[in-house]
């Protein structure tokens, strides 16, 4: 027989709670190393929802549609990603090295253009155990950071794969679970998880898809006119489209003049050219286009700062974690002045053009 007293309210709701509480906080500390695929993980399958749909009719199945739009996110995305890094590692570090050794701002825009010192040099056979003696241990120290960095990659690659398929397959319960048990109501929850929804496409589409149609473009510019490392110069553009006001500008600008300070004045002309009538045009063009289906609610200054602190505090993932924490700060504050209102029978103060609406 069931013993009545199970039946029970807890007689001691508060220590109930707060070990609920120290529970959640120390789930949150074991994942929190995780938090980038994690993130990742749960704006791919809010992008690729519709698709998701779409597969899930055609092989009859949640779970095969999830592992059928993962296994292709795997070997159209991810592995193309992978290989395209590892070219591009060498040619940032040629780069920055042909920079720092420039002994001035005019030799430093030439050398974008020109193949720079590091093109001339040679090593021997002769000089490799000199070589090795004097920066063995340097090189050794170098070698085992990369590779506890590629094992760390491979990992955050196996975590987002696995939770791509776990939030395609498992999404909406997931949702609807959290939302059930979070301490919060459910029209305050859907708030923020429309806020973490908007963020995603903000980024991915609004500004990536922008960003990574400029550098395309860039790169083939700079391959036309004969650039060396075209490839890197083309992500430092798209990189730079983030950047309000000055914007690709930054990068293209400083390769225009150092084709004319080497003579080459036809090819500045045509990157000029091309900078301003192609580049700046895709991004005057294609961005309004595409807000209307990705458009982060905050203000261009206060994501570019926020993308920045994200970067000195948790490194190159922060460039995601900063607009997230940011613009769930904003949905926060304006969730909590919504409720004070209601709560003293106020009307609601007209909300400003990058505040979200209430439901």
């Amino acid at each position: 027989m069931a013993d009545p007293a199970s039946d029970r309210p807890d007689p001691n709701p508060g220590a109930l709670r707060w070990g609920a509480i120290l529970f959640a906080l120390a789930a949150g500390l074991m994942l929190w190393p995780m938090w980038p695929p994690l993130v990742l993980a749960a704006w791919f399958a809010v992008l690729a929802r519709p698709l998701m749909d779409w597969f899930s009719r055609i092989l009859r199945g949640g779970h095969r549609a999830a592992a059928a739009l993962t296994l292709l996110l795997l070997l159209l995305v991810l592995v193309p990603i992978g290989l395209f890094l590892a070219s591009l590692i060498s040619a940032a570090v040629e780069l920055v090295q042909t920079l720092l050794k420039s002994p001035g701002g005019k030799e430093a825009l030439e050398s974008i253009v020109s193949g720079g010192a590091g093109d001339d040099v040679q090593i021997g056979l002769s000089d490799i155990v000199p070589l090795a003696k004097q920066y063995g241990e340097r090189a050794f120290g170098l070698v085992a950071t990369i590779a506890g960095a590629t094992a760390a990659g491979i990992f955050g690659i196996f975590v987002f794969v696995l939770a791509a398929y776990a939030f395609l397959a498992e999404g909406p319960q997931t949702t609807a679970w959290v939302q059930d048990h979070l301490p919060i109501a459910p029209r305050n929850f859907r708030r923020f998880a429309a806020a973490f929804t908007e963020t995603g496409r903000g980024l991915v589409i609004g500004l990536g898809v922008t960003g990574i149609i400029q550098g395309m473009t860039a790169t083939v510019a700079y391959l036309a006119l004969g650039i060396p490392r075209a490839l890197v110069l083309g992500v430092l553009t798209a990189l730079a489209s983030f950047i309000p006001s000055v914007g690709t500008a930054l990068v293209w600008i400083p390769i225009a003049v150092g084709l004319a300070l080497t003579g080459r004045w036809v090819s500045a002309i045509i990157m000029a050219a091309i900078g301003v009538l192609v580049i700046g045009v895709i991004d005057n063009l294609l961005r309004p286009l595409l807000s209307r289906h990705g458009s982060l609610k905050l203000p261009s200054f206060v994501l570019l700062v926020s993308m920045f602190g994200g970067l000195a505090t948790v490194g190159g993932w922060g460039l995601l974690l900063g607009p997230l924490v940011v613009r769930l700060a904003v949905e926060a504050v304006s969730i909590e002045r919504d409720e004070r209102l209601a709560r003293t029978g106020a009307a609601p103060a007209e909300q400003g053009p990058d505040a979200s609406p209430p439901p």
